[in-house]
């Protein structure tokens, strides 16, 4: 683990998000599209689970969020009808976000992805957590959140080291990092080791990946 303080990441990140939602409960996820709804329905409704499909651990961010709430994430299709955590591959979640055509594009890439699943984030863009073809983690046991997009070049951009972060961003009390783009927090030092271990693992080094129709 780095120098960077430990309530920067894992639960204890997600602890701080916690208690900003339920400052406000009822707030919209995103300012900028409704259709997200708000961080939390009614009262919270905690979700047990103990791992995913295949037995992939639950990384302590989204193990310490589904204690507190699972609403969010159901309503973004994280669960199937018995309740179970259902991944969807990279290519399906282009074709039902963006059209049937997308999945073309992107379904080659999809077993470098693993399970995934689609988090709220992004006008023309997507959030996706990707489980990785093996349940890689990195050093604060999250799995990494990546920026599909089909504007100007179609790719998927890693964008945040794990669910801690994208849940403290999304929540706004992640300050932002030096730099622009999808892949910002690979300049700052809290994330930055972070960022480059799922870069290593998923695309030899790089922090993107292009898909061309």
């Amino acid at each position: 683990m780095s120098s960077t303080d430990s309530r920067d990441h894992g639960s204890a990140l997600v602890e701080r998000v916690i208690a900003a939602v339920a400052a406000d409960p009822g707030r919209p996820v995103l300012g900028y599209n409704r259709f997200a709804g708000p961080w939390v329905e009614g009262e919270p409704r905690p979700r047990g689970v103990d791992a995913f499909p295949g037995g992939h651990p639950l990384s302590p961010g989204l193990r310490a969020w589904l204690a507190y709430d699972g609403g969010m994430l159901e309503r973004h299709g994280w669960f199937d009808e018995d309740g179970n955590l259902s991944p969807r591959t990279l290519g399906e979640i282009a074709a039902d976000e963006f059209g049937e055509p997308w999945h073309a594009c992107f379904e080659p890439f999809s077993e470098r992805f693993g399970g995934c699943f689609l988090l709220p984030g992004g006008s023309d863009s997507r959030r996706v957590l990707s489980l990785g073809p093996n349940g890689e983690r990195d050093e604060s046991g999250e799995y990494p959140v990546f920026a599909l997009d089909i504007d100007d070049l179609p790719c998927a951009v890693l964008m945040y080291p794990g669910f801690d972060a994208y849940l403290a961003d999304t929540a706004g009390i992640l300050h932002p990092a030096e730099g622009e783009g999808y892949d910002a927090l690979k300049n700052d030092r809290r994330y930055a080791h972070r960022m480059r271990a799922h870069a290593r693992d998923r695309f030899g080094g790089e922090y993107e990946l292009t898909c061309l129709p």
